[in-house]
């Protein structure tokens, strides 16, 4: 079983930067971060993911508010998940870009840069964004707000597959810019005065709808080679989107009947597009609230709920209980499903991570189900045993 954690704030919940041992004076320090990812590794999970977006978080999906009791504001995820790097040794590092208002060069040598920094555990999380605010920073292009009657009508639904066609080819451009070194393109040989063999450096030539890239990178091949793409899915034309471009792709099910119909439309996706051979992990996302005793996890979500002056919601399905309740669930879920593991949402941070690592992980273990230590060629793609792809660009 895969075990990722996503990071978010002072967790998942709105108000859990209220918890008696919430840090939020800390929440903007670097050593906030490291903590936070370092008792992952203490866990030993997989990755961790770092949330992003390019406004600030509301209340309300589409469009900002005007709340001031709760968490807003954030890090740039790439950069953070750079400073952390050096100060880890086995855990994944996955930041979340936004692909509708950046640059697919800018993003290929951050994530590169990220890779080299972290030895080969870099991962980049590519979402798109529909909200007319993150538009309104750049100014280069209009987005429309559906009526909030209609988020999923023929206009809504066509500017979001527009959006997930631009981001697939976000990602082929990206992963085209971390192929056009060779690995062997970097000599260093002073005594001919030559330090790149220049044929093994390639234009990529990319042209679509939305961009035009010539390449090639200006950094060197990342030591992963491709550095793994995530993505997160919600309904086809989400799984459509991981079919073509993601490894990794992270669901938000109900039941092990949804995940099962949400792993079937991935796998579709895959087919359709000439990549049925290719491994790509699905992994179902949960929200989570753990304590010990059983009823404690849920009073203190009932108590968070009252601070926030609403119920939480999520897409993620949400569980509260014990660390042995949650290891029932995962074990079922997966033996039902064929899911790859989880990406587990803490509710409150520190609390619920440190439920997740010292409490949850060792349950998994006692059944078998989790490993006791970081296997693989210490890279993120021999974590989850994907072999480190040839340069398209290499001569046979």
């Amino acid at each position: 079983m895969h075990l990722g954690i996503a990071l978010d704030g002072a967790g998942w919940h709105p108000a859990a930067w209220r918890e008696p041992d919430a840090m939020p004076g800390e929440l903007f320090t670097a050593g906030y971060w490291v903590d936070a990812v370092t008792e992952a590794e203490r866990g030993q999970a997989d990755f961790v993911t770092f949330e992003d977006a390019l406004t600030l978080q509301s209340a309300h999906p589409g469009r900002p508010d005007a709340r001031v009791d709760q968490v807003r504001g954030r890090l740039e995820a790439v950069q953070l998940a750079a400073r952390v790097a050096p100060l880890t040794r086995h855990i994944g590092l996955i930041p979340t870009v936004v692909a509708t208002h950046t640059e697919p060069f800018h993003s290929s040598k951050a994530i590169a840069t990220l890779d080299y920094v972290s030895t080969g555990r870099a991962g980049v999380r590519v979402r798109v964004s529909a909200r007319p605010d993150e538009a309104a920073h750049f100014g280069r292009r209009q987005i429309l707000a559906p009526p909030d009657q209609d988020t999923d009508g023929p206009a809504a639904r066509q500017q979001a597959s527009d959006l997930l066609d631009e981001a697939a080819d976000y990602v082929e451009v990206i992963r085209r810019l971390w192929d056009s070194w060779e690995d062997n393109a970097e000599i260093r040989h002073v005594p001919t005065g030559r330090f790149i063999d220049r044929d093994k450096l390639h234009y990529i030539d990319f042209e679509g709808r939305w961009f035009a890239v010539k390449g090639p990178s200006i950094t060197p091949r990342p030591p992963q080679g491709q550095p793994l793409v995530a993505a997160l899915g919600h309904g086809d034309l989400g799984y459509w989107f991981i079919g073509r471009a993601a490894d990794l792709a992270f669901v938000t099910p109900r039941d092990p009947d949804q995940a099962q119909a949400a792993i079937a439309g991935i796998r579709a996706a895959q087919a359709a597009v000439g990549r049925a051979e290719e491994s790509l992990l699905v992994l179902a996302d949960l929200l989570v609230f753990l304590d010990a005793e059983p009823g404690t996890a849920a009073a203190r979500k009932a108590r968070l709920d009252e601070l926030a002056g609403r119920e939480r919601v999520s897409d993620a399905a949400m569980f509260a209980g014990t660390p042995a309740q949650l290891a029932d669930l995962m074990a079922s879920w997966e033996a039902r499903t064929g899911l790859s593991g989880f990406q587990l949402r803490p509710g409150a941070i520190p609390h619920d991570l440190t439920a997740i690592t010292r409490g949850l992980v060792p349950e998994l273990q006692l059944r078998g189900v989790f490993r006791s230590g970081y296997q693989g060629d210490g890279t993120l793609r021999g974590r989850f045993g994907l072999p480190r792809p040839a340069s398209r660009y290499a001569a046979a």
